[in-house]
């Protein structure tokens, strides 16, 4: 059901929807912060306050709940191992710059309308899938208990906001659940300011590394997920047309500021603004709040060690609901056989590569309807 947009007014209105839903996308973007801290020694602490002030930054911006997240592709390979913080921020600052210039050059704008709706439908219901196998296989299976044992409490919430309108706090409840997990493992963890962002550039042969294992994969998914489906979905769920220029100069100024300053690049995406909508965010006071939350936690979350005390089952309810709320989406899709077909390719092959295969099948399938 769409919601009309957000009066100016009511931007810094603090609702328990935007309390709750700015902690919605925490499913994502916190195991892969960890993740990518532990594979490659990454500060988690700075990528922590770096991701907080964008979150506020974005908030302020755009008014409603767009999502602030690592770069996917980036982080994927990161985490698998093999390439150096050098060239982790040396593909930030690639993409960072591409993303700016083409964002100022208005020429987003150009090759949105140039992409068949299809394909970004189709981006949604593969992102969907692969978010749905995520959470099942990477997070639900190895701690089964406690992923049943947050799953009904998001189908009690659903069940409870259909019959009597009671708003969706799962995210906040589950979220509160890990915590307390957490401080019972560990104990509360020692304070400690984050380390502090200190600018040092990548070397040429970085660059060139950068460009050829982190870049390339990046730029499909980017311009797929994070820029169009992002802009489609924002339209959809708030009633508020964001520019695909405007999302591209952001992603450019989070990729650029993160990654120069010992951070890591981060980008828009469809998943986030799914998540943080379905948990019950509608401004972006909402990504003030998680901004604010994010920064607290860089200052005792310094060890990505201390998070692995959160039952995973808590990452992996929060990853399923969002993977039904973007496989609803991916589903009114216009070509069903096109997005299909993409969402498939991506579950093996990875987003960048069916949306690839999509641009081609959907001009395949228009050459044969003339």
């Amino acid at each position: 059901m769409l919601t009309v947009q957000p009066e100016d007014g009511d931007f810094f209105r603090i609702t328990l929807g935007n309390i709750a839903g700015s902690v919605g996308n925490f499913g994502t973007i916190i195991p892969l912060f960890f993740a990518v801290s532990l594979a490659t020694g990454m500060s988690l602490s700075l990528m922590l306050l770096s991701c907080g002030i964008w979150y506020i930054i974005t908030g302020f911006v755009y008014k409603i709940p767009i999502s602030v997240e690592p770069l996917k592709a980036v982080a994927a390979v990161a985490i698998a191992g093999g390439v150096t913080t050098g060239e982790i921020a040396a593909s930030g600052i690639i993409t960072g710059t591409l993303f700016c210039l083409v964002g100022l050059s208005g020429k987003m704008q150009w090759l949105a309308t140039r992409i068949p709706s299809s394909v970004v439908r189709g981006i949604q219901l593969a992102l969907g899938l692969i978010l749905l196998r995520s959470a099942i296989m990477e997070f639900g299976i190895h701690d089964l208990s406690f992923f049943i044992f947050c799953l009904v409490i998001l189908a009690l919430f659903l069940l409870g906001k259909r019959l009597v309108h009671l708003p969706d706090l799962s995210a906040l409840v589950i979220l509160c659940i890990g915590i307390i997990a957490l401080l019972s493992t560990t104990g509360i963890p020692t304070a400690a300011l984050p380390t502090l962002p200190i600018v040092s550039l990548p070397n040429y042969q970085e660059y060139v590394t950068a460009t050829w294992v982190l870049v390339i994969p990046q730029i499909p998914l980017t311009l797929a997920n994070s820029i169009l489906a992002t802009a489609l979905l924002s339209t959809e769920l708030f009633h508020r047309r964001i520019t695909p220029d405007k999302l591209s100069f952001t992603i450019g100024a989070m990729s650029l500021s993160t990654s120069i300053l010992g951070g890591f690049p981060m980008c828009h995406g469809a998943g986030g603004v799914a998540a943080h909508y379905r948990f019950g965010a509608r401004s972006g006071c909402a990504m003030i709040i998680g901004g604010i939350i994010l920064i607290c936690g860089s200052v005792f979350l310094t060890n990505p060690e201390t998070l692995t005390a959160i039952p995973g089952g808590v990452f992996g309810a929060l990853l399923f609901a969002v993977a039904l709320e973007l496989i609803g989406h991916g589903l009114k899709t216009e070509e069903p056989l096109v997005s299909m077909v993409m969402a498939f390719i991506a579950i093996p092959a990875g987003i960048a590569v069916a949306f690839i295969a999509g641009l081609l099948f959907a001009e395949l399938s228009s050459y044969f309807r003339r």
